[in-house]
């Protein structure tokens, strides 16, 4: 099979293949403008012979009188060696009554099927002429014909030479503009070669080469900059990736140690049954925090690795709410919090059940754990300019506002160090900005240490209220 061929020799072919038509067409154009003027010419100077001839015949005594030899052979003398003219007079029957003497032997041919003043090539001998056939007619009487011819060899001559010189001329052009072509086109497609080049040397573990840009801002500088955009984002996403995984192992890491290390002391040596139940227990709860990571991380995964699939159907969220508190009951009774629903009427939305779950499990959770002992946890749902708003706030230990715009990020806890009583791995927020922006559901967070945080959702698809 045949190699393909480069881009820039593709390149330097289309470029060829246009310009070679151009040329082609102007140099088509440069030789019948050439042979029109040539042709002209003569044509004029045949008119000039006739008017001439036809001016000098006399009709003297009731006999023609044509132009005098030692005449005719002066004017032969002065034009023969420039551009030789023939002259020959026919009677009505086409015999030759008088020819110019550098015919000698030779005659012109009387072409019936051409009309009078009528230009046309023709042959003597082995050359070729131009030729001109005019009635002759005096005092309205026609008498005869005249023939007049030029020689053409010089000029088809200098056609011959023009003709051979622009096809001679025109393949080394196209040659030589191919070579320049395909050497410009090298050029202009040099950042190609960068970006291939660079392309060659990215791979997972090696991801900070960028294609280097080119100075002109054309569409290869856009192209340039494009790449090296998706490169920077996907080393942003492969940091990101390789952070959660680092994260992911240590959390998982842990529990598993404390079970592990809780068992390890407890088979150490005979203990009494409360000393059993105690470190059972404390193992259980560890279980359960193991879950709820694994939990998350799968939520997680579902969003990073596939286009998580929506359900649509009625959602109450009134009851979803209820439902979460309830299951929140023990934490609720046990920090004594106070926490108040406020809804006038039941409110549902055309969303996904599960999703929407999500969302409000993890919100009113974060609300219950960081609420100090005795506080207050308020949950409002109303309509408000055809939307439905949902605020979730409390009055725990807040949030630092430099952290703001860190919390969405995977296993990220503001000031956890001030209170490590408070258990958590940082997913939950990540997860709900993940689910919010899926399902388009406007999500802000305000807060301010030791007053509390405000959580704001704004239902804005389809959203309908139940009377």
């Amino acid at each position: 099979m045949m190699k393909e061929l480069s881009f820039k020799t593709r390149i330097a072919l289309n470029y060829i293949t246009t310009t070679g038509l151009l040329i082609l067409a102007a140099f088509s154009a440069i030789y019948f403008i050439v042979r029109l003027t040539v042709y002209n010419h003569i044509d004029e100077n045949l008119l000039i012979e006739v008017r001439d001839h036809l001016s000098e015949i006399k009709f003297e005594k009731k006999v023609v009188v044509f132009m005098d030899t030692e005449e005719w052979e002066e004017r032969e003398h002065n034009s023969v060696d420039v551009n030789p003219v023939f002259v020959q007079f026919l009677d009505l029957n086409k015999k030759i009554i008088e020819k110019s003497p550098n015919l000698k032997n030779e005659k012109l041919v009387f072409h019936e099927n051409k009309s009078g003043f009528e230009f046309f090539d023709t042959h003597l001998l082995d050359n070729k002429i131009r030729q001109i056939q005019v009635p002759l007619h005096i005092k309205n009487k026609k008498i005869g014909y005249l023939i007049i011819a030029m020689s053409l060899s010089d000029s088809t001559k200098v056609l011959q030479n023009l003709s051979d010189t622009l096809l001679i001329a025109f393949p080394v052009i196209i040659l030589l503009l191919f070579f320049i072509a395909r050497f410009l086109a090298g050029r202009s497609i040099s950042p190609i070669n960068a970006i291939i080049n660079t392309s060659k040397i990215i791979t997972k573990d090696n991801l900070k080469s960028r294609i280097p840009l080119p100075k002109s801002r054309d569409e290869l500088y856009t192209l340039s900059t494009t790449i090296n955009s998706l490169l920077y984002r996907i080393e942003e996403a492969i940091e990101r990736e390789k952070q959660f995984t680092s994260d992911a192992s240590h959390e998982l890491r842990t529990p598993l140690t404390v079970i592990k290390g809780t068992l390890e002391v407890l088979i150490r040596k005979p203990r009494n049954s409360k000393e059993y139940e105690d470190k059972i227990n404390y193992c259980i709860n560890e279980v359960d925090h193991l879950n709820m990571l694994v939990d998350q991380l799968l939520t997680m995964a579902r969003f990073d690795n596939q286009k998580q699939q929506i359900n649509t159907e009625k959602v109450y969220l009134n009851a979803i709410i209820l439902d979460v508190l309830t299951l929140n009951s023990e934490k609720i009774n046990s920090k004594k919090l106070n926490v108040k629903f406020d809804a006038k009427t039941d409110f549902y939305i055309q969303s996904d059940t599960f999703l929407i779950i999500t969302i409000l499990r993890n919100i009113i959770s974060n609300a219950l754990k960081y609420t100090k002992n005795e506080g207050e946890v308020s949950i409002l749902l109303f309509k408000e300019d055809s939307k439905i708003i949902c605020k979730i706030s409390d009055n725990g230990i807040g949030i630092k506002k430099s952290d703001l715009e860190m919390i969405y990020n995977p296993f990220f806890r503001s000031n956890y160090t001030d209170h490590p009583e408070i258990k958590g791995v940082g997913l939950g927020l990540s997860i709900v900005k993940r689910i919010t922006e899926l399902l388009h559901i406007t999500f802000k967070i305000e807060s301010e240490i030791e007053v509390g945080t405000i959580v704001t959702l704004n239902f804005e698809e389809d959203l309908k209220t139940l009377s």
